[in-house]
């Protein structure tokens, strides 16, 4: 077939086909795109990582837990907080951040990490992960949170709590509750809550490691009714694209929690709208405090939204290291999770999660009902899996009452009357930590 070129020339003829050289040519509206989505990319990770979205006016004016943090002798009250007492709370320091000669000094020994006025220089720095310190003439006179402090640690590859970011891993080594609790002012959770600054400290202090209730503020349930801890494990913030219901009981998508944890739990300046949080019995505290329908002006959450979604779906889930499971193994065991265990009928592979409706009832999980009834869809999630290797420190289920994957795989096991042997276990063990 020939082409008819006469009065074309070479350019006119590649807009009409498309075509340079083998290759097809980028349309206008394609690089348009391709701007968008970088633009998305890079200003979601900036407002993942450093954005307070105005939630200082909580955790500095409201909490003072800045002052708390300086110490009397840096113009707060009490005795401050050292880099070694905030590393032992599961804060974590960027090590990108710091310049090169305070690493050197730093290896030197010749920096006092038992000094609240280091952790007060690491903020200035801004290498605190997840903390935003503002100061006014050296003094810090107030602080914020960004999304990073629960959904980013970092590689320990400088010392423990120290090294490079590693956005959307799990922290489970935060101690939320501990930190809060250094606040000087807890009004704000003794009159939402009616109750004493001691049950408040009492209730915090019941999370540990890794755990946090983002349900207290609702619906005031602050134990189990067997006496136990009412919070759940951070959970990751990679390998969410394509997953349709986020959380451990479903309450809505990625955008839906951002919007959540933005305005109510980082307390930043946002809007959020849920009338489902209306109801009385459900969640008396919201319904009194009307918090199902929070408006803020400024909105510092919604403009930044669309961003933050866009950063948190490009983050893969990392792949473990070779070595980290026997891969003969774990070749056994992709096996049986696609057959005899019958594991991928729910976790659905590449997702790991089931595309659609991810829900079941508790009693379909073999476990009981609290955490669900506390959500308003009173069902569990079924969690993706990949990277699961990287948030097993608390242990699993939404509330990590089963200790070990071993734990997790006898409960299966029994409840959905597997008959697994136990060298299937173990293979079935080492697939799962090679997800």
């Amino acid at each position: 077939m020939k082409f008819r070129t006469a009065g074309l020339g070479l350019v006119a003829l590649v807009a009409l086909t498309g075509v340079v050289f083998g290759q097809q040519q980028i349309s206008e509206n394609d690089k348009q795109i391709s701007a968008h989505a970088q633009r998305l990319l890079t200003e979601g990770r900036r407002i993942f990582r450093f954005d307070t979205m105005g939630s200082e006016s909580f955790w500095g004016d409201a909490l003072q837990l800045h002052r708390a943090i300086a110490g009397e002798k840096n113009g707060g009250v009490g005795g401050g907080l050292s880099p070694k007492a905030a590393l032992s709370v599961g804060l974590k320091v960027d090590a990108d951040a710091l310049p090169s000669d305070l690493v050197a000094q730093i290896k030197a020994g010749k920096v006092d990490l038992e000094d609240p006025a280091t952790t007060l220089a690491l903020l200035k720095l801004n290498a605190v992960v997840g903390v935003t310190g503002i100061f006014d003439n050296g003094r810090l006179r107030s602080m914020g949170v960004q999304c990073s402090l629960c959904h980013s640690t970092v590689d320990d590859s400088f010392a423990p709590g120290i090294g490079k970011r590693l956005d959307g891993w799990a922290n489970r080594d935060l101690n939320v509750g501990a930190i809060v609790s250094l606040a000087p002012n807890l009004k704000p959770f003794t009159e939402l809550l009616k109750v004493d600054e001691a049950t408040v400290k009492k209730v915090l202090a019941s999370w540990g490691p890794g755990r946090y209730d983002a349900l207290l503020d609702k619906d005031g349930k602050a134990f189990r009714p067997d006496g136990g801890q009412a919070g759940t494990l951070i959970p990751p913030a990679f390998g969410l694209a394509g997953v349709s219901l986020n959380t451990w009981t479903g309450f809505g998508s990625v955008p839906y929690w951002n919007a959540y944890v933005g305005t109510t739990q980082m307390h930043g300046a946002g809007t959020f709208i849920d009338k489902r949080l209306s109801d009385k019995k459900q969640y008396p505290v919201a319904a009194k405090s009307r918090s199902a329908e929070t408006r803020n002006a400024p909105d510092q959450v919604t403009p930044k939204l669309a961003a933050l979604h866009f950063y948190q779906s490009s983050i893969p889930a990392p792949k473990p290291a070779a070595g980290s499971f026997d891969a003969a193994g774990a070749k056994r065991g992709e096996a049986l999770f696609n057959a005899k265990a019958k594991c991928s009928s729910c976790h659905v592979p590449p997702l790991f999660t089931e595309p659609g409706h991810p829900l079941h009832s508790p009693k379909e999980m073999g476990i009981d009902a609290f955490q669900a009834d506390r959500s308003p869809t009173r069902m569990y999630r079924t969690a993706p899996l990949a990277g699961l290797w990287t948030h097993q420190k608390g242990g699993f289920y939404h509330d990590g009452r089963f200790a070990t994957l071993a734990e997790v795989l006898e409960h299966y096991d029994r409840h959905f009357k597997l008959q697994l042997t136990d060298p299937e276990k173990v293979d079935l063990m080492e697939y799962l930590k090679s997800l």
